[in-house]
């Protein structure tokens, strides 16, 4: 009988464990963690900022991993049945059914409004404001509009963006030049590295019937030719902040050697036009936009 209770309290220890990874899953850490450090980036730029606070810091970190991870798992949930038909994304848990769709949608609703909530009580409610509109807009305008046309990546990319204004609104309490230039460079930094990731499961997303890519012919020299456009758009904007007194010399460098750097990257995918290249397009942008917001920190402290 004890063996038999030591087996039961292990299955469910197991059980626990798979549960806890699941709900982990459905709020695409890695994506989540990537969004929220922008945030707090801008958070830190705000001129009112003038110290860090790690309190202040981690309530912002885990008020925005909250709202981000609500949007995340709400695309999981409409998406089941297309995640399902992909490779990559098969084994998320309401797509393999490890999960319900009530269970989706109840943790969805909790922790976006936990969120929210602690945006509005700890800093101010035009963030939490922003952080709502950032929500609805990725995982209700977004998410559908991704098997209509290919135009819901600039619609993806407002969202993916707004978290500068978060964090600035946060710090700052009203919204300025400064967080607008944040949000434009992340909002361009976007079509590079999104149209990368396309580009590397055009097969999947395609079978799932989404219209990522901007052309419709799939990874075509029109597709890496729009990489490289936004790219060098990136080195104008990124020159911007010094002008302003946002930035110093040192982080004018930086940041125009990483552009630099990612056009660089685009070119060569054209002139290549094979997934290996978009990887390194893919990983040059994982790259380029901490050590971009880094370096403008840098010329603050």
């Amino acid at each position: 009988m004890r063996d038999i209770a030591v087996i039961g309290t292990y299955k469910n220890e197991r059980l626990f464990i798979t549960k806890v990874k699941d709900y982990f899953q459905l709020i695409k850490p890695s994506l989540s963690i990537m969004v929220v450090f922008s945030s707090v980036i801008s958070y830190l730029l705000a001129p009112k900022v003038v110290a860090f606070d790690w309190r202040m810091i981690t309530l912002l970190f885990v008020a925005g991993l909250l709202v981000t991870g609500s949007a995340n798992a709400i695309n999981q949930v409409v998406e089941k049945d297309t995640d399902a038909v992909m490779k990559r994304t098969a084994n998320r848990p309401v797509a393999a059914g490890r999960m319900t769709v009530a269970q989706g949608w109840t943790f969805s609703v909790i922790t976006g409004t936990s969120g929210i909530f602690m945006l509005g009580n700890y800093f101010n409610w035009l963030s939490a404001g922003i952080a709502l509109f950032s929500l609805f807009l990725y995982a209700f305008i977004y998410t559908p509009l991704k098997k209509v046309s290919s135009m819901s990546v600039i619609v993806g990319a407002v969202p993916g963006a707004l978290p500068c204004l978060i964090g600035w609104a946060a710090g700052n309490d009203t919204l300025s030049t400064g967080c607008w230039l944040l949000f434009l460079l992340q909002f361009m930094w976007q079509f590079p590295h999104f149209w990368a990731i396309a580009w590397i499961a055009h097969n999947d997303y395609t079978r799932a019937g989404f219209k990522l890519l901007p052309s419709e012919l799939g990874p075509t020299k029109y597709t890496a030719i729009q990489t490289i456009i936004y790219s060098l758009l990136l080195i104008p904007i990124g020159v911007i902040p010094y002008f302003v007194g946002m930035s110093g010399m040192v982080s004018l460098v930086i940041v125009a050697l990483a552009n630099i750097f990612m056009v660089w990257k685009c070119v060569q995918l054209y002139i290549n036009m094979d997934v290996s290249s978009a990887r390194r397009v893919m990983f040059s942008s994982y790259i380029y936009l901490p050590i971009v917001l880094l370096s403008l920190l840098a010329d603050k402290l």
